[in-house]
C-alpha cells in the first residue's frame, strides 16, 4: 500500500519552527508533496534562506516521512520566500525592498559600520538578495570597506544605479562627494538625501536592505523612521560600561520610534592570541549580553577582535568574504542567521496582529 499525501502532512506536523513556535504545516511552509511509488519529494519554503535551522528541519522532515510504511526514499528541497512587514501609516514601503534592517549604535568607535558591511555580505552569501545603504552622510566609510568608490551611473529613468560589490547593491554619499570634501549640511538636506537614497535608487528586488546608520540619535534616524517601514534595528556595542550605557539610549530611541529592536551585537568582545590561544577580554566582558537580558531583547552574539577584520576593511575585502573560516567571520555568519530569524519573527507578529484586528 502506497503512502498518501495526508499521511505525509500528518507526520510533517511534527517538525516545529523553533523561532515561530509552530509546525511547518500550520505555517504553510510545505508547498509541494509528490509521491511516486515508494518515493516522496517535498518542497519546504522557509521565510529566509539564512534560516539558522534549515538543515536540521530538512533532516527532521526526511526522517519523519521515511518512517512511514511503504516509503523507500525521501527528498526534501528547501527553498525560501523572504517575508515582508506590512506598511504602517505615514511610512510607505520602498518598491522591491522587502525588509529594511537598520544597524545603529549609541556612540561611534564600536565597529558599527564593520558589523553592517559584514552582516550584509553574510546575508548575501547565505542566498539572500541584499543591498547596503550607507546612511552615515557625514562619515561614509562603506565604499572603502567594500572597495567600490567609483561614482554610480543613472538609468534611462534618471534613477541612481547602485554599484555591485561582494554580491551587494551599494549606495553611499562617499561615491558621490569627492573623498576629501566634507559634507556640511543641515537637517532638511539630510532628510532629502535619505529620501533620495531610498526612493531614487534602482535597488531592484531585495530581500534585505541593510542600512548603516550614523552613530547617535540624530536627523538621519528620524528621517528614515518617519518615511519608510523598518523591519527592525540591530544595535552594536562593545563590552565596556560606557558603550553599553550609550546603546541603552539607542534602544530607547528605536522603541520610541516604534522600530522593533532585533537584538544586540557585542563587537570586539575578546581577543584570542594566535600563538598561545589565551583569551584576553580587552574591553571587559559580557556587557552586551547583560544589557540585552535587562532590556528584554535578543542577544545576537559576540564578535571577537581579529586583525583581519581591520585589514579587510582597509583593503575593501570584508572578513566574511576574505576569510570565511576565521572565528570573527563565523560569528558574523551566525549573527546573520539570527538577524534573519528575528526579522521573520517580527513580520509574523505583525501579520498575526493584523489578522486579529
Amino acid at each position: 500500500m502506497s503512502v498518501t499525501k495526508e499521511q505525509v502532512l500528518s507526520v510533517l506536523a511534527g517538525v516545529q519552527d523553533p523561532d515561530l513556535h509552530q509546525d511547518i504545516v500550520s505555517l504553510g511552509f510545505v508547498k509541494e508533496v509528490r509521491i511516486a511509488g515508494g518515493e516522496v519529494d517535498l518542497t519546504i519554503e522557509l521565510t529566509t534562506p539564512a534560516c539558522p535551522v534549515k538543515d536540521l528541519m530538512k533532516r527532521q522532515a526526511e526522517a519523519l516521512v521515511a518512517g512511514l510504511p511503504g516509503v523507500e526514499a525521501v527528498r526534501a528541497r528547501m527553498t525560501a520566500n523572504v517575508s515582508a512587514p506590512r506598511g504602517v501609516m505615514g511610512r510607505q514601503p520602498v518598491p522591491g525592498i522587502r525588509n529594511i534592517v537598520a544597524v545603529g549604535a549609541g556612540k561611534g568607535g564600536v565597529g558599527k559600520t564593520t558589523v553592517a558591511v559584514n552582516l550584509a555580505v553574510a546575508l548575501a552569501r547565505k542566498g539572500a538578495r541584499v543591498g547596503l545603504l550607507d546612511g552615515d552622510i557625514y562619515g561614509p566609510n562603506v565604499p572603502q570597506m567594500l572597495g567600490c568608490e567609483n561614482p554610480p551611473e543613472a538609468d534611462a529613468e534618471k534613477r541612481i544605479v547602485p554599484p555591485q560589490a561582494q554580491g551587494l547593491a551599494v549606495i553611499s554619499m562617499g561615491m558621490i562627494v569627492p573623498k576629501d570634501q566634507p559634507v556640511i549640511w543641515r537637517g532638511p538636506m539630510l532628510h532629502t538625501a535619505v529620501r533620495q537614497f531610498m526612493r531614487d535608487v534602482a535597488w531592484g528586488e531585495l530581500d534585505y536592505l541593510v542600512v548603516d546608520l550614523p552613530p547617535g540619535t540624530g536627523d538621519v534616524v528620524l528621517s528614515m523612521a518617519q518615511s519608510v517601514p523598518i523591519a527592525g534595528a540591530v544595535v552594536v556595542t562593545t563590552p565596556q560600561d560606557v558603550a553599553v550605557s550609550d546603546v541603552r539610549k539607542a534602544v530607547a530611541m528605536f522603541r520610541q520610534l516604534e522600530i522593533p529592536v532585533l537584538g544586540v551585537v557585542e563587537n570586539m568582545s575578546h581577543f584570542v592570541c594566535g600563538h598561545c590561544q589565551e583569551r584576553t577580554e580587552i574591553f571587559g566582558s559580557g556587557g552586551g549580553r547583560r544589557m540585552a537580558e535587562e532590556l528584554g531583547i535578543p542577544f545576537l552574539g559576540e564578535v571577537p577582535i581579529d586583525t583581519r577584520v581591520r585589514a579587510g576593511g582597509d583593503e575593501g575585502q570584508p572578513i566574511v568574504a576574505a576569510s570565511p573560516d576565521a572565528p570573527a567571520a563565523q560569528a558574523i555568519l551566525d549573527l546573520a542567521s539570527r538577524v534573519a530569524a528575528q526579522v521573520s519573527i517580527q513580520n509574523r507578529r505583525v501579520l498575526e496582529v493584523t489578522r486579529t484586528d
